[in-house]
């Protein structure tokens, strides 16, 4: 695996004192796809190339654990980036990019900890631009923390998200159902740039994986013919020339 995110991974763990210990770390897993090795999904990852783009700031940890959500992103979206967090210094990298003239970056996050004239709640692009989303993958109060500490992003507009529907990601526990997991803001903002299909794949996929984590941590197995297995081979299929 060579995307943006299992690349963080190495640099996170070479920088470790001690290794990073994830809970059932003790079942052999596969390094790709992250689930034990009896449900691996590798062969069912599907790739997407859009115009949009995702930056990935991630927590120190995130990259680590075996039910990150980021990773599922890196694994569909071709174009995606990501960048670990410090509050002493910023990766300059991730300012380049951020001043890349093909892009125009919005940094998710709720409307309601910025001032207004800061929000958007759509995308507009200027044209010979693409939209870059850029998002804090991190526990809610890390999260929090991470956007009051960058002051690098303060100049960007935050796009505020109104989703309608609740969270479905099963593998970490949320107070608040309307707290969407990394993936699933991924989607959001995909479909609010015109990538449906992407916005899709993601979701589904996000499903998928969900299944096969908590099927193998049950003893269960796979289902490989329940609707999201289907939707994600029909995802996969060329779409026809118009």
């Amino acid at each position: 695996m060579n995307h943006a995110v299992a690349r963080l991974r190495e640099v996170q763990t070479a920088r470790r004192d001690k290794p990073f210990v994830a809970r059932g770390a003790r079942v052999p897993r596969c390094p790709d796809c992250r689930v034990m090795f009896s449900h691996c999904l590798c062969a069912l990852r599907p790739t997407v190339s859009t115009q949009a783009g995702v930056c990935l700031i991630m927590c120190d940890t995130e990259p680590l654990k075996p039910s990150n959500t980021g990773w599922l992103i890196a694994d569909v979206v071709t174009q995606t980036t990501a960048f670990g967090w410090s509050h002493t210094e910023v990766d300059p990298a991730l300012l380049t990019l951020l001043a890349d003239p093909q892009w125009q970056p919005y940094l998710v996050f709720p409307g309601e900890f910025v001032t207004t004239e800061r929000v958007v709640t759509e995308v507009q692009v200027p044209a010979a631009k693409r939209p870059l989303f850029v998002l804090l993958d991190a526990t809610w109060p890390e999260a929090r923390k991470m956007f009051r500490k960058s002051p690098y992003l303060d100049h960007l507009p935050v796009l505020s998200l109104q989703p309608t529907q609740i969270s479905r990601y099963r593998l970490r526990r949320s107070t608040r159902d309307d707290h969407l997991c990394t993936s699933e803001v991924a989607a959001v903002c995909l479909a609010l740039a015109g990538e449906p299909h992407a916005a899709l794949t993601l979701e589904t996929y996000l499903e998928v994986f969900s299944s096969h984590y908590l099927n193998a941590k049950q003893s269960l197995p796979p289902n490989l013919e329940d609707a999201a297995h289907q939707r994600l081979r029909a995802l996969a299929l060329p779409v026809p020339a118009r």
